[in-house]
């Protein structure tokens, strides 16, 4: 490490010096170095442990017996835990690493308020943790990457209000005028978050970690989908973007290759991603005119996508011989290619002959991940290896290791997404498949998940070989920071803002560029145009979503059932939404209708059948076959890959939560009568006796009050509030 020059400079008070002869002051001051340590240290522990559980929850899908037989470990509960820690855990801290330390640099000033820096690293950390412990315990509002409760909720809205009060106020004190592009994309994430979060975590609470979605059915599919998709829009790629356009210019030591598309890029990309959000559910209950409005602009999606996909290779023209030497540019090359490779799969996917077959199978989970893996993984892990040895101020310990952790991670990838992506076109193929007679050559759904279990042993696989690539990282990173010192306090010295002189460049775009607040407002109208274009027809045309006189509100323990089913995590391997194929009427039943679901807080569609969907699954079997299925799955169904829940046989309902759930449900429009409420408790333990008494006929003891009795009626519920076709109930 470097002596006096350095240790001066990092004591040294802020303070004017002349620079460079001339007669412009200069000020030296310190960027905070420690923050970007903080959420390094904290992207690699959590990244370590988010993989180790999605790696877990691949054996558990290949192997029931992996699911532990704990209620805690089963992966209905787990696979959120998995999502929310790569996503919000690994992901968000490798994006306030890259921002916080490329924010100051750009801007050319430290952080606004160290402290301010410390309660968004702190809170976020808890943030986490609150996710870790709430979710196996069953807590979710099993709404997808936004599982977490109303209390978790509140803090992650008050962290990310902490996390814009920093950056604003870093942007405003800056001493460069010109905001990057970086910035522009930074700022559009920022708020784009914002709205996401704050509209789809409507929702009132029933107790201290329960409640209940403030929209219903239809509108709630659309509420979520538009936020799911921009969560990933915004929050896994648009951050990643700026990243990009800071990071890669410096580790290829080249400038960006076109500013021009970089504009284009950056507008059109926010503008036209916020609409693409219902081709996640085409052929479902959604209005027609909606789905198409989502694949149109799925469809415009692909160009801008591919513009910062060719901005960001083309930024490396004539740099090809140092990517064959620097595994941090292998890993940006790779992470661009495969940003573009999932990015042209979307587009491909919203359109409705691909999507009739792709969607609910693994085919999705290949193309997710190839994203999450390919473009936010190894994006992350070129940062970390470029920023660590700057960080520590020395140089990486080990090339081969990184080149080593390269290959790994690539194998990984190719063996996760290829057994997976074999799989979704099996799934979708043999779900649709009939025979010379007419009738469904695949009438069992069981037949579809033995055929792909050789390939969850694969993806489980590619799984184990991405992570060794990771403890590869893990050490060398650890042996990059011990052979050297932390650079705390980082000097740098600029001109005050004050004294910089208008630069030449009079393009159009210039005059946003140097101004923060017209570019925050014209990036908010940009990404709330598509959002309220969506949404004021379908919460406002009640036509939209027409009523069925049949449909009626769920019984008290019907409703507590439901919870139980929730609770539990079943949505993330069953459907509920019958789509309108001659396919899927023969395997299930009617189709299902917008106003089937008009008193679903929260709707609970799914978006991926590991096994059946369960819309018309009331009334096929007796409460015996589900209280079999329940304790011992293979019993009913040989070779399920489904964990039982004997835990269920022995938990009682919890009876106090009885009445405030149904008024929480009548605040939320659901035409419970208060005499009805009153009796709550009364009428669901009716109901369950008379359940008990069914069962007790074959034999079978259990009292009224335990939750499977409560998860019993709401199966025997789904679907049957409209007439259904005799011969299709078999």
């Amino acid at each position: 490490m470097s002596t006096s020059v350095t240790e001066v400079l990092q004591n040294a008070p802020e303070r004017n010096v002349p620079h460079g002869g001339g007669n412009r002051a200069t000020e030296t001051f310190f960027y905070d170095n420690k923050i970007v340590r903080n959420f390094g240290i904290a992207t690699v522990f959590w990244g370590v442990a988010g993989m180790m559980i999605g790696v877990l929850i691949a054996f558990q899908l290949a192997n029931p017996a992996v699911n532990m037989g704990t209620e805690y470990t089963t992966f209905g509960r787990v696979r959120p835990l998995h999502t929310n820690a790569v996503i919000f855990a690994f992901v968000g801290n490798a994006i306030f690493m890259g921002v916080y330390y490329s924010l100051q640099r750009l801007c050319k000033a430290r952080m606004f308020s160290d402290k301010l820096s410390k309660i968004h690293f702190w809170g976020w950390q808890l943030v986490i943790l609150a996710a870790v412990i709430t979710l196996p315990l069953g807590f979710t509002t099993t709404k997808e990457y936004a599982e977490l409760e109303w209390p978790i909720d509140i803090a992650i809205t008050l962290t990310w209000v902490v996390f814009g009060w920093n950056m604003f106020g870093t942007i405003a004190k800056r001493r460069e005028r010109h905001l990057y592009v970086a910035i522009w994309f930074y700022i559009a994430t920022f708020l784009t978050v914002a709205v996401l979060h704050i509209v789809n975590s409507y929702e009132l609470p029933v107790s201290f970690m329960k409640s209940y979605s403030g929209y219903a059915g239809v509108q709630d599919a659309l509420v979520q989908w538009w936020y799911g998709h921009n969560a990933v829009a915004f929050f896994l790629t648009t951050p990643f973007l700026g990243l990009m356009y800071y990071f890669l210019p410096k580790a290829a030591n080249r400038p960006v290759y076109s500013y021009r598309l970089s504009i284009i890029h950056f507008w059109s990309l926010i503008f036209i991603y916020i609409w693409a959000g219902p081709h996640h559910l085409l052929y479902t209950a959604l209005p027609d005119w909606a789905q198409s409005l989502g694949t149109a602009f799925s469809v415009m999606l692909l160009a801008p996508s591919w513009g910062g996909m060719i901005n960001g290779l083309l930024t490396l023209r004539g740099a090809w011989d140092k990517v064959r030497e620097e595994p941090i540019l292998k890993f940006m090359v790779v992470a661009i290619t495969a940003y573009g490779m999932a990015t042209f799969e979307g587009p491909l996917l919203s359109l409705k002959n691909v999507n009739a077959i792709g969607h609910f199978t693994d085919w999705i989970v290949a193309h997710v991940h190839v994203g999450a893996l390919g473009w936010n993984g190894f994006l992350t892990f070129a940062m970390l290896y470029w920023l660590f040895p700057r960080l520590y101020n020395t140089n990486l310990f080990s090339k081969k290791l990184a080149n080593a952790h390269f290959w790994l991670g690539t194998l990984g990838i190719l063996f996760y997404a290829i057994p997976l992506y074999w799989a979704g076109f099996t799934q979708g193929l043999m779900w649709k498949q009939f025979n010379a007679e007419g009738m469904l050559q695949y009438p069992n759904f069981l037949e579809t998940v033995l055929q792909i279990i050789p390939m969850y042993y694969m993806r489980a696989l590619g799984g184990m070989l991405y992570l060794s690539g990771v403890f590869l990282m893990v050490y060398n990173l650890y042996k990059t920071a011990k052979s050297g010192a932390l650079l705390s306090n980082e000097a740098a010295i600029a001109p005050p803002i004050a004294k910089i002189e208008e630069a030449g460049n009079r393009h159009w775009h210039s005059w946003i560029e140097k101004r923060p607040t017209q570019m925050a407002i014209w990036a908010t109208v940009a990404i709330l145009i598509g959002g309220l274009v969506e949404f004021i027809p379908t919460f406002v045309i009640k036509s939209n979503v027409p009523t069925i006189a049949s449909v009626k509100p769920y019984t008290s323990l019907e409703l507590q059932g439901r919870d139980v089913y929730i609770k539990e995590g079943c949505v993330s391997c069953h459907t509920q939404m019958v789509r309108p194929f001659r396919s899927e009427t023969e395997r299930y039943g009617e189709y299902s209708k917008a106003g089937e679901f008009v008193y679903d807080h929260p709707f609970l569609w799914g978006s991926k059948r590991t096994g059946p969907d369960l819309h018309r699954i009331g009334s096929k079997y007796p409460d015996s076959w589900h209280y079999h299925h329940m304790l011992d799955p293979s019993s009913m169904s040989p070779g399920s890959i489904m964990p039982p829940y004997p835990w269920l046989f022995e938990k009682d309902i919890d009876l106090s939560t009885t009445e405030p759930k149904l008024k929480v449900m009548q605040k939320l429009g659901v035409p419970y009568d208060d005499a009805y409420v009153a009796r709550a408790n009364e009428e669901l333990l009716k109901q369950a006796r008379q359940i008990t008494a069914e069962l007790n006929k074959e034999g079978l003891e259990v009292k009224p009050e335990r939750e499977i009795v409560a998860l019993i009626a709401y199966l025997q519920r789904l679907g049957t509030d409209i007439k259904v076709k005799e011969e299709q109930q078999r």
